[in-house]
């Protein structure tokens, strides 16, 4: 593609010390290093086969190149197996996916190796309708970050670029730990990104650790003032082990803790946790009967962490909240406890449960939510210190017009928009980032535009993703209007639209009146669909109209 426009002059920021810390441990981000296998926990068996390749075409650029990539879906319960048993059950479906191409985790493990496993599940309602335009391939929305993918043999697609996925970013992100947790499984969450302000902390000193927000404990003024009764919280005493308690008042904390010795810090957990070998292993065994069932639902924190950390009256005293009767909640207390006191009397050499802290400044760049999608993405235009340590991320230019592989004809950026892969013949982008956009005019102010193509788009702080549009007249969308297309093999196109202020959490069931379905009828819809065909019908549309705007 051609040179880019120029754009406007663009204002200056010093950067603080604290800000060049964080750009550092930006830069460690860069995919040279990871984990020595991935493992990728997704919804069905096409997405499955989806992250086994693309992960291992973007090796070097999300995994590290070499790491042994394993996707595998969990077929469980119509609940699902919650956090806890699913990274088990995750663990054991990679284990035997990958002994069958000859890798033994298990040993890898054992040796000093690391596995990462990327929990990917759900519906996404609250970023809805962008996952139904991935066709409910959530963790496949795309971020305004350029990726480059290998020309396929098998069939026949040439190399080319496209966007960087919400989890190809996290993982990318995460894999800088593994140089930091030899002989351990970690396991993350697969649409938040986070650059640490403590540094990244290794782990080791505990059989299990969880990653978390830490600072001085607070008195009550300051605990309400912070809101942490908003979150999962973990304590650590002054012997350096941790507990983890949910989300609950200054009163009821202190309560819960008094059991627990002197309190020498708090903080949010992000919920992302780190197993040594002899846990994992442990667990895979004192777990057996429900991954071979496949019926039970338990999540780390209520079912792991808090009944291993916790005094019994304490722990049975917060699930009984959760609708779980005493009987319940005494019997798995008694049954965690005999698995702590087997697995400290077996392994003596480390603490139990420990906290790793990533400072109470770091960024955090949630992609889970439609409004945080809008914010996060956004900021990458932005003067602060953040948002250059998110340029610095998603490989943004800093210096110049921030334009790349982009030809944008007789348009102009103004504003600190953004450019990427995009093809323009006149118009203005005011404040807009555009991704893979191809339009002979454009006129966008406010805009987040990713993989559009149309004869001219007309927009004003709208959210525009996967759209295909042959019209003659174009886009002309109103204010704060989002609009996606969903391609379907053998289906006519659909078009959902909503608007930027609209929580698709709260209207998921609700048919919109501009919609033909709602947000979950296209979920059902999908259900039974290949992403791989999916994506093959959404690239020739988007293709053919390319060359009908261009005259090719």
């Amino acid at each position: 593609m051609g040179p880019s426009a120029p754009e406007t002059k663009r204002r200056k920021t010093s950067m603080t010390p604290e800000g060049a810390a964080m750009a550092a441990t930006v830069r460690e981000m860069d995919a040279s290093q990871g984990f020595d296998a991935v493992v990728v926990c997704t919804s069905n068996v096409a997405q499955e086969r989806y992250w086994q390749t693309r992960l291992q075409a973007t090796a070097g650029q999300a995994a590290k190149s070499g790491a042994i990539v394993v996707a595998v879906h969990e077929d469980w319960a119509a609940d699902g197996a919650g956090n806890g048993l699913g990274t088990l059950y995750a663990y054991a479906k990679a284990k035997a996916k990958a002994q069958a191409s000859g890798h033994d985790l298990d040993a890898l493990l054992a040796r000093g190796g690391t596995v990462g496993i990327y929990h990917t599940a759900g519906k996404g309602t609250r970023l809805a309708p962008l996952p139904g335009a991935e066709n409910n391939n959530k963790p496949g929305v795309k971020l305004p970050s350029l990726v480059d993918l290998p020309a396929d043999p098998a069939t026949g697609a040439p190399a080319s670029t496209t966007e960087l996925t919400i989890l190809e970013a996290v993982v990318r992100q995460t894999g800088v730990y593994a140089k930091h947790r030899p002989g351990r499984c970690s396991v993350f969450w697969g649409d938040q990104i986070f650059v640490p302000s403590a540094g990244h902390n290794p782990s080791g000193a505990h059989h299990a650790d969880i990653l978390a927000q830490m600072g001085p404990m607070p008195d009550e003024a300051d605990w309400k003032a912070k809101g942490l009764d908003k979150y999962g919280l973990i304590a650590v005493n002054a012997a350096g082990e941790a507990a983890q308690v949910e989300k609950v008042s200054y009163d009821t904390a202190t309560r819960l803790l008094a059991g627990f010795g002197q309190l020498a810090a708090v903080g949010p957990s992000l919920g992302s946790f780190s197993l040594g070998a002899e846990m994992l292993s442990s667990l895979m065994t004192e777990f057996a009967p429900e991954l071979e069932a496949k019926t039970a639902k338990m999540d780390s924190d209520p079912h792991f962490w808090m009944p291993m950390t916790l005094e019994k009256k304490a722990y049975v005293s917060v699930m009984v909240t959760k609708d779980e009767t005493e009987a319940m909640a005494g019997a798995h207390w008694d049954r965690m406890a005999a698995f702590k006191a087997k697995l400290l009397a077996s392994h003596p050499d480390r603490g139990l449960f420990g906290a790793i802290d990533v400072g109470e400044k770091c960024y955090w760049w949630d992609y889970g939510q439609l409004g945080l999608y809008r914010k996060n993405n956004a900021l990458a235009m932005d003067a602060s210190e953040e948002a250059a340590a998110l340029r610095e991320y998603l490989k943004i230019p800093e210096n110049g017009p921030r334009s790349l592989r982009s030809d944008l004809g007789d348009a102009t950026l103004e504003d600190d928009s953004v450019a990427l892969a995009t093809r323009v013949g006149s118009g203005k982008l005011v404040r807009t980032i555009a991704s893979h956009v191809t339009a002979n005019a454009i006129d966008a102010e406010g805009c987040i535009l990713i993989n559009v193509t149309a004869k001219s788009i007309r927009a004003k702080n709208c959210i525009v993703y996967n759209v295909e549009d042959d019209s003659e007249e174009g886009l002309a969308l109103p204010e704060g209007a989002v609009m996606t297309n969903v391609f379907v093999p053998g289906r006519e196109k659909l078009v959902q639209s909503s608007s930027v202020g609209t929580d698709g959490g709260k209207v998921f069931k609700v048919k919109l009146t501009q919609n033909p379905f709602s947000f979950q009828d296209v979920y059902k819809m999908n259900q039974t669909t290949d992403v791989e065909e999916a994506y093959a019908v959404g690239r020739k549309a988007h293709e053919e109209t390319a060359k009908k705007i261009w005259n090719q």
